[in-house]
């Protein structure tokens, strides 16, 4: 009986010193975060930001199988620095706002891309909700300690049609490009 008391100790106390190693870290709103979108259009970059979302992440760098990342964005906070532009992303052919507030990401699948382990380069591997569509992403990130933070940094493409982004006149790919790159630089607090 006592073995058994003895290795249920044991259990447990390698579950709390995991969950102890492993931390929630939160987006730190005053750090000039920046999520973007570049498509192109006639063959030029087309940018546009998100300038509404939030990042949680329950991670250690040193064992990330197990993590936990949550992205979500008020797709209504869209801007492409023309009133225009903004005005057409709004309608049912885009993003459809009025549809379709909030996209997600979320993913309990993270892991150290190959190579040096010191580089600090992790794959996300989850989904993406989008307009209403569900579709696999594989999002890779940097993940770089600052101060008492971190700096979570990466992109990745995506194909707009596979979340009818575009659609009706919009879906041929000789105006607007099929790909849109996502790239992301999000500021981490750790909390205390």
């Amino acid at each position: 009986m006592s073995k058994i008391a003895f290795c249920l100790a044991g259990l447990s106390a390698v579950a709390c010193l995991h969950q102890a190693q492993a931390a929630e870290w939160t987006m730190d709103t005053a750090a000039g975060n920046r999520l973007e979108f570049i498509a192109t259009f006639e063959q030029a970059p087309a940018t546009g930001v998100f300038k509404d979302f939030a990042v949680r992440l329950d991670f250690d760098p040193e064992k990330p199988a197990g993590g936990h990342l949550d992205v979500s964005i008020r797709v209504a906070s869209a801007d492409m620095a023309s009133v225009d532009i903004n005005k057409a992303i709004a309608t049912r052919d885009w993003f459809d706002f009025a549809r379709y507030q909030q996209a997600e990401f979320h993913t309990d699948d993270i892991r150290r891309l190959s190579g040096d382990a010191s580089a600090g380069r992790y794959l996300a591997r989850g989904v993406l909700t989008l307009k209403g569509v569900r579709q696999p992403v594989e999002v890779p990130f940097a993940w770089m300690a600052v101060g008492a933070g971190a700096m979570l940094e990466g992109e990745f493409v995506l194909q707009r049609a596979a979340f009818g982004i575009g659609t009706g006149e919009w879906a041929a790919t000789d105006t607007v490009g099929a790909d849109v790159k996502v790239k992301f630089r999000v500021k981490l607090n750790k909390p205390l």
